[in-house]
């Protein structure tokens, strides 16, 4: 009985090696990757949790939706230095487009895999703010969002959406909306890595090489300069679940035709711009001018107030005397945060700051440079958020 209870133990460890990771388009966890910042990129795990056969019953925890690797102690739920300030890809919606993720060879534990993106904004910024670590509470609030905006595998048209093999048909994990890997016990072409068949090394893993997953998603009839596209794949073989994310943004409306994304890695960024748009059909109205929401993380004390001032009249043209207050209305010691909405004409560009009123008047402006921001296009009733925290 104790040989058998040990050779239990270190089938376990062996499994817990190495599992899989986002790697187009390019997820946060695999930009830590190239900073050489996370040496395992597919580390990155939820565990333990039922992740079988209730496929969307394990709260994600400390992981979120961009998921926490513990070997190196990164969360990518915040924006770093190498990741999170800007996006990597750019799409249109309606399109139908490529994604691919990396299973590594010692850690193919099959099961489902999913896309989602989240359209409420507000709930998007919070990962997208530098400085902030959403709570425990927004991080699965986020990811409820991300199960709701689920981009099925049957959004495609031709796309194979099969049920998985382990799963009987009275499970609720026995739906082909997300997609699926092979049998994991079969003989040949198994698990995750038979889902392609691709050839060993085909995608970077630190352990024993990685196997390209590749499928093809509908990218949802919404509009924003940065949000996120979330990865999950629920395990059949262990009690895990792997979250990765990436910044994206998703202009328009599509035509529906298959597309790639435009890519590129750059870290510098002084605030972050977002629009949204709650269309429900593909025909847009070009709005005039759009409801453009700014957000500011700053702590103050009692008496002090925070306004915002700018290069354009509706930002008083510079003079404070006739800048905007914003409202402290959502503000709370664990998120200290000040915004105001203002109807802005698309297309306009102007440059700003925030300053603080202290009770006996003065202003204390935050430091240079200047913020900059041009009111994107957008159908009419579309909305943007540029979110910024004091510097």
């Amino acid at each position: 009985m104790k040989l058998k209870s040990f050779a239990i133990i270190l089938n376990l460890v062996t499994w817990a090696n190495a599992h899989g990771y986002l790697t187009i388009p390019s997820s946060r966890t695999r930009l830590g990757f190239e900073a050489g910042i996370d040496t395992c990129p597919e580390c990155s795990i939820l565990e333990p949790v039922t992740a079988w056969p209730d496929l969307e019953e394990a709260q994600v925890g400390r992981s979120g939706p961009c998921g926490y690797n513990s070997r190196v102690s990164v969360d990518y739920n915040q924006p770093g230095d190498y990741w999170g300030n800007s996006v990597v890809a750019t799409y249109t919606a309606g399109d139908i487009v490529e994604v691919q993720w990396c299973v590594d060879n010692n850690g193919d534990h099959g099961g489902m895999f999913t896309y989602g993106i989240c359209q409420n904004q507000t709930l998007v910024d919070l990962f997208l703010t530098p400085g902030y670590l959403p709570t425990n509470e927004e991080k699965q609030a986020a990811e409820d969002c991300f199960l709701d905006g689920e981009l099925k595998c049957t959004d495609v048209d031709g796309q194979k959406c099969g049920y998985n093999p382990d799963c009987a048909s009275d499970e609720a994990c026995y739906r082909n909306d997300w997609f699926t890997c092979n049998e994991f016990s079969a003989s040949s072409n198994r698990g995750c890595q038979g889902v392609d068949g691709a050839a060993l090394n085909s995608c970077t893993t630190t352990i024993a090489g990685g196997y390209t997953v590749t499928k093809k998603i509908k990218i949802p009839n919404y509009s924003s300069d940065h949000t996120l596209l979330r990865f999950r794949w629920n395990s059949y073989q262990t009690a895990q679940v792997y979250l990765h994310c990436a910044d994206i943004a998703i202009s328009g409306s599509g035509s529906g035709t298959t597309s790639s994304s435009t890519t590129k890695s750059t870290t510098s960024a002084t605030s972050k711009t977002s629009t949204t748009t709650s269309q429900s059909t593909t025909t847009c109205t070009a709005a005039t001018s759009l409801a453009v929401t700014f957000t500011e993380l700053v702590t103050t004390t009692y008496g002090e107030n925070v306004y915002i001032s700018g290069s354009i009249s509706q930002l008083g043209s510079w003079d404070t005397s006739s800048a905007i207050a914003l409202s402290a209305d959502s503000y709370t010691t664990s998120n200290p945060l000040w915004k105001t909405t203002l109807n802005l004409p698309v297309g306009t560009t102007f440059e700003y700051k925030f300053i603080k009123k202290e009770t006996d008047g003065t202003v204390v402006w935050e430091s240079d440079p200047n913020r900059s921001y041009t009111v994107p296009s957008g159908c009419s009733g579309a909305t943007a958020t540029a979110t910024a925290t004091w510097r």
